[in-house]
Protein backbone atom coordinates (compact mmCIF):
# COMPACT_ATOMS: atom_id res chain seq x y z
CA UNK A 1 0.00 0.00 0.00
CA UNK A 2 1.61 3.73 -0.58
CA UNK A 3 2.38 5.68 2.31
CA UNK A 4 2.02 9.55 2.77
CA UNK A 5 4.98 11.61 4.40
CA UNK A 6 4.66 11.59 7.83
CA UNK A 7 2.81 8.36 8.34
CA UNK A 8 3.64 6.33 11.35
CA UNK A 9 4.06 2.77 10.81
CA UNK A 10 5.47 -0.63 12.20
CA UNK A 11 7.69 -3.36 10.56
CA UNK A 12 6.04 -6.60 11.58
CA UNK A 13 8.94 -8.67 11.49
CA UNK A 14 11.57 -6.49 12.93
CA UNK A 15 9.19 -5.24 16.54
CA UNK A 16 12.63 -4.20 18.29
CA UNK A 17 12.89 -1.45 15.42
CA UNK A 18 10.18 0.48 17.45
CA UNK A 19 7.58 2.90 15.46
CA UNK A 20 8.59 4.42 12.44
CA UNK A 21 7.67 7.93 10.41
CA UNK A 22 7.51 7.45 6.75
CA UNK A 23 9.74 10.58 5.12
CA UNK A 24 8.40 11.28 2.19
CA UNK A 25 5.49 9.97 0.31
CA UNK A 26 5.79 6.95 -1.95
CA UNK A 27 4.11 5.62 -5.13
CA UNK A 28 6.44 3.08 -6.05
CA UNK A 29 7.77 -0.31 -4.40
CA UNK A 30 10.24 1.25 -2.00
CA UNK A 31 9.84 3.92 0.98
CA UNK A 32 11.88 5.94 3.06
CA UNK A 33 11.03 5.13 6.70
CA UNK A 34 12.85 6.67 10.19
CA UNK A 35 12.37 4.05 12.84
CA UNK A 36 13.03 5.13 16.65
CA UNK A 37 15.71 2.46 17.52
CA UNK A 38 16.87 1.42 14.56
CA UNK A 39 17.52 4.56 12.32
CA UNK A 40 16.31 5.24 8.76
CA UNK A 41 15.80 2.45 6.53
CA UNK A 42 14.58 2.23 2.85
CA UNK A 43 12.30 -0.74 2.34
CA UNK A 44 10.52 -2.47 -0.39
CA UNK A 45 7.04 -2.20 0.23
CA UNK A 46 6.06 -5.26 -0.91
CA UNK A 47 8.77 -7.52 1.36
CA UNK A 48 8.22 -5.31 4.28
CA UNK A 49 4.50 -5.14 4.56
CA UNK A 50 4.57 -2.64 6.79
CA UNK A 51 1.72 -1.56 9.08
CA UNK A 52 0.37 1.88 9.69
CA UNK A 53 -0.50 2.75 13.06
CA UNK A 54 -3.89 4.48 13.93
CA UNK A 55 -3.27 7.89 15.38
CA UNK A 56 -4.29 6.87 19.19
CA UNK A 57 -0.87 5.03 19.34
CA UNK A 58 1.15 6.99 17.10
CA UNK A 59 2.57 9.61 19.23
CA UNK A 60 6.48 9.35 20.39
CA UNK A 61 8.51 12.15 21.16
CA UNK A 62 11.38 11.47 19.05
CA UNK A 63 9.13 11.41 15.73
CA UNK A 64 7.23 14.46 16.76
CA UNK A 65 10.63 16.11 16.51
CA UNK A 66 12.54 14.15 14.45
CA UNK A 67 15.44 15.93 12.87
CA UNK A 68 15.77 14.76 8.88
CA UNK A 69 18.59 15.73 6.99
CA UNK A 70 19.55 16.64 3.67
CA UNK A 71 19.56 13.76 1.64
CA UNK A 72 18.18 11.07 3.26
CA UNK A 73 19.98 9.48 6.42
CA UNK A 74 20.80 10.90 9.66
CA UNK A 75 24.63 11.21 10.30
CA UNK A 76 25.61 8.67 12.96
CA UNK A 77 22.32 8.08 14.65
CA UNK A 78 21.97 5.50 17.51
CA UNK A 79 19.83 4.13 18.90
CA UNK A 80 19.14 4.80 23.50
CA UNK A 81 19.65 1.00 24.45
CA UNK A 82 23.26 1.67 22.26
CA UNK A 83 24.00 5.35 23.59
CA UNK A 84 23.02 3.38 27.33
CA UNK A 85 25.60 0.52 26.59
CA UNK A 86 28.49 3.40 25.86
CA UNK A 87 27.42 5.55 28.99
CA UNK A 88 27.64 2.41 31.43
CA UNK A 89 31.06 1.21 29.60
CA UNK A 90 32.02 5.08 30.75
CA UNK A 91 30.84 4.52 34.12
CA UNK A 92 30.16 1.42 35.93
CA UNK A 93 26.68 0.71 37.81
CA UNK A 94 25.50 4.13 35.80
CA UNK A 95 24.00 6.87 37.37
CA UNK A 96 24.27 4.59 40.98
CA UNK A 97 28.03 4.16 40.21
CA UNK A 98 30.68 5.40 42.41
CA UNK A 99 32.30 6.61 39.44
CA UNK A 100 29.56 8.75 37.54
CA UNK A 101 29.07 9.98 41.26
CA UNK A 102 32.32 11.55 41.98
CA UNK A 103 32.86 13.00 38.24
CA UNK A 104 29.42 14.13 37.23
CA UNK A 105 26.89 14.34 39.94
CA UNK A 106 28.86 15.46 43.05
CA UNK A 107 30.09 18.66 42.24
CA UNK A 108 26.65 19.81 40.86
CA UNK A 109 24.79 19.10 43.87
CA UNK A 110 27.05 21.27 45.89
CA UNK A 111 26.26 23.76 43.45
CA UNK A 112 22.74 22.97 43.63
CA UNK A 113 22.71 23.10 47.80
CA UNK A 114 24.84 26.56 47.66
CA UNK A 115 22.10 28.11 45.38
CA UNK A 116 19.55 27.19 47.63
CA UNK A 117 21.06 28.72 50.59
CA UNK A 118 22.52 31.89 49.09
CA UNK A 119 19.32 32.29 46.81
CA UNK A 120 16.45 30.78 48.28
CA UNK A 121 13.21 32.81 47.52
CA UNK A 122 12.50 34.07 50.66
CA UNK A 123 16.09 35.42 50.99
CA UNK A 124 15.72 36.63 47.63
CA UNK A 125 12.81 38.92 48.32
CA UNK A 126 14.41 40.38 51.07
CA UNK A 127 17.43 41.21 49.19
CA UNK A 128 15.39 42.84 46.48
CA UNK A 129 13.07 44.57 49.11
CA UNK A 130 16.36 46.13 50.60
CA UNK A 131 17.82 46.87 47.16
CA UNK A 132 20.83 44.67 47.79
CA UNK A 133 22.03 44.09 44.33
CA UNK A 134 25.08 44.09 44.74
CA UNK A 135 24.87 41.37 47.26
CA UNK A 136 22.64 39.16 45.05
CA UNK A 137 24.80 40.34 42.07
CA UNK A 138 27.59 38.65 44.63
CA UNK A 139 25.75 35.74 45.39
CA UNK A 140 24.98 34.77 41.96
CA UNK A 141 28.37 34.61 40.95
CA UNK A 142 29.58 32.64 43.68
CA UNK A 143 27.33 30.03 41.94
CA UNK A 144 28.54 30.45 38.95
CA UNK A 145 31.93 29.63 40.39
CA UNK A 146 31.24 26.54 41.96
CA UNK A 147 31.26 24.25 38.84
CA UNK A 148 33.39 24.64 35.19
CA UNK A 149 29.61 23.99 33.61
CA UNK A 150 29.95 28.20 32.57
CA UNK A 151 33.78 28.61 30.34
CA UNK A 152 35.82 31.43 32.24
CA UNK A 153 35.25 34.04 29.57
CA UNK A 154 31.84 33.57 30.06
CA UNK A 155 31.96 34.28 33.90
CA UNK A 156 33.95 37.20 33.19
CA UNK A 157 31.87 38.84 30.81
CA UNK A 158 29.01 38.19 33.49
CA UNK A 159 31.38 40.06 35.91
CA UNK A 160 32.11 42.81 33.86
CA UNK A 161 28.77 43.63 33.22
CA UNK A 162 27.64 43.69 36.78
CA UNK A 163 29.59 45.94 37.87
CA UNK A 164 27.69 48.36 37.10
CA UNK A 165 24.67 49.00 39.74
CA UNK A 166 22.11 49.55 36.94
CA UNK A 167 22.96 46.33 35.56
CA UNK A 168 23.13 44.75 39.00
CA UNK A 169 19.54 46.07 39.57
CA UNK A 170 18.61 44.59 36.15
CA UNK A 171 19.95 41.75 36.51
CA UNK A 172 18.90 41.25 40.20
CA UNK A 173 15.12 41.63 39.29
CA UNK A 174 15.46 39.36 36.33
CA UNK A 175 16.98 36.32 37.56
CA UNK A 176 14.33 36.24 40.57
CA UNK A 177 11.42 36.51 38.11
CA UNK A 178 13.53 33.63 35.96
CA UNK A 179 13.35 31.68 39.12
CA UNK A 180 10.15 32.31 40.92
CA UNK A 181 7.92 34.84 38.88
CA UNK A 182 4.56 34.29 38.41
CA UNK A 183 4.40 34.80 34.53
CA UNK A 184 4.49 32.61 32.11
CA UNK A 185 8.40 30.26 31.31
CA UNK A 186 8.87 32.07 28.07
CA UNK A 187 8.17 35.70 29.34
CA UNK A 188 10.53 35.35 32.41
CA UNK A 189 13.28 33.14 30.02
CA UNK A 190 13.28 35.94 27.62
CA UNK A 191 13.10 38.60 30.25
CA UNK A 192 16.67 37.52 31.24
CA UNK A 193 18.08 36.84 27.90
CA UNK A 194 17.25 40.37 27.52
CA UNK A 195 19.18 41.20 30.44
CA UNK A 196 22.08 39.47 29.96
CA UNK A 197 22.40 40.98 26.17
CA UNK A 198 22.65 44.39 27.85
CA UNK A 199 25.14 42.81 30.15
CA UNK A 200 27.06 42.01 27.27
CA UNK A 201 26.82 38.23 28.79
CA UNK A 202 24.05 36.86 26.25
CA UNK A 203 25.64 32.83 26.10
CA UNK A 204 23.57 29.99 26.15
CA UNK A 205 25.27 28.50 29.52
CA UNK A 206 24.94 31.58 31.70
CA UNK A 207 21.29 31.65 30.25
CA UNK A 208 20.24 28.18 31.22
CA UNK A 209 22.80 27.93 33.98
CA UNK A 210 20.55 29.11 37.19
CA UNK A 211 17.50 27.48 36.60
CA UNK A 212 19.24 23.96 36.12
CA UNK A 213 21.07 24.68 39.48
CA UNK A 214 17.89 25.72 41.65
CA UNK A 215 15.52 23.62 39.83
CA UNK A 216 17.43 20.48 38.28
CA UNK A 217 14.46 18.36 38.92
CA UNK A 218 12.62 19.96 35.27
CA UNK A 219 14.96 21.96 34.25
CA UNK A 220 18.20 21.52 31.45
CA UNK A 221 21.60 23.20 31.11
CA UNK A 222 23.14 23.97 27.67
CA UNK A 223 26.45 23.84 26.78
CA UNK A 224 25.89 24.28 22.88
CA UNK A 225 28.76 22.24 21.24
CA UNK A 226 28.00 18.82 22.80
CA UNK A 227 24.27 19.56 23.25
CA UNK A 228 23.78 19.75 19.31
CA UNK A 229 26.20 16.73 18.74
CA UNK A 230 24.11 14.32 21.13
CA UNK A 231 20.63 15.91 19.69
CA UNK A 232 21.95 15.05 16.29
CA UNK A 233 23.10 11.59 17.32
CA UNK A 234 19.60 10.92 18.63
CA UNK A 235 18.11 12.40 15.43
CA UNK A 236 16.22 15.03 17.69
CA UNK A 237 15.45 18.68 16.04
CA UNK A 238 16.92 21.11 18.56
CA UNK A 239 15.86 24.17 16.07
CA UNK A 240 19.38 25.67 17.39
CA UNK A 241 20.47 29.59 17.18
CA UNK A 242 23.44 31.09 18.71
CA UNK A 243 21.11 34.12 19.83
CA UNK A 244 19.12 32.96 22.72
CA UNK A 245 15.53 32.43 21.91
CA UNK A 246 12.40 30.66 23.47
CA UNK A 247 12.39 28.36 20.58
CA UNK A 248 15.83 26.79 21.36
CA UNK A 249 15.17 26.26 24.76
CA UNK A 250 12.00 24.87 24.51
CA UNK A 251 13.34 22.00 22.10
CA UNK A 252 15.83 21.96 24.68
CA UNK A 253 13.37 21.07 27.62
CA UNK A 254 11.35 18.26 25.29
CA UNK A 255 14.69 16.93 24.26
CA UNK A 256 15.91 15.98 27.94
CA UNK A 257 12.26 15.58 28.71
CA UNK A 258 12.49 13.01 25.91
CA UNK A 259 15.87 11.54 27.23
CA UNK A 260 14.65 11.06 30.66
CA UNK A 261 11.86 9.48 29.95
CA UNK A 262 14.05 7.01 27.12
CA UNK A 263 16.31 6.24 29.97
CA UNK A 264 14.11 4.96 32.31
CA UNK A 265 12.21 3.03 29.99
CA UNK A 266 15.59 1.53 28.89
CA UNK A 267 16.43 0.24 32.40
CA UNK A 268 18.76 3.50 33.33
CA UNK A 269 16.18 6.12 35.29
CA UNK A 270 17.93 9.27 36.05
CA UNK A 271 17.12 10.90 39.37
CA UNK A 272 16.39 14.38 37.54
CA UNK A 273 17.95 16.37 34.99
CA UNK A 274 21.39 16.59 36.56
CA UNK A 275 22.15 13.18 35.49
CA UNK A 276 20.05 13.60 32.23
CA UNK A 277 22.41 16.38 31.13
CA UNK A 278 25.64 14.36 32.06
CA UNK A 279 24.19 11.31 29.65
CA UNK A 280 23.87 14.36 26.84
CA UNK A 281 27.43 15.84 28.03
CA UNK A 282 28.99 12.07 27.57
CA UNK A 283 26.64 11.57 24.42
CA UNK A 284 28.12 14.44 22.93
CA UNK A 285 31.54 14.36 23.51
CA UNK A 286 32.00 10.81 22.83
CA UNK A 287 30.89 11.73 19.36
CA UNK A 288 32.06 14.62 18.72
Amino acid sequence: MPFAKNDVVRHPRKPEWGLGKVLADCDDSSVRVFFVDAGEKTLNQDFAQLVKVPASESGHALLQNLKVTKGGKGIGFQSLPTLIKKFERQFPGGFSGDAYFKEEREYKLAAHSLMKELLDESGFQCLLENRGHEEISKRARAVVNKTNLIFPNEKMALKEGLESGANAEAFSGALFSLLYGKEGMQQRFERFGDCLEALGAAKWTTATYFLFVRFPQGHMFMKPEVTQEAAKVCNFELSYKADLNWATYEKLTAFSRYLFRELTTNGLPPVDMIDVQSFIWCTGESNA
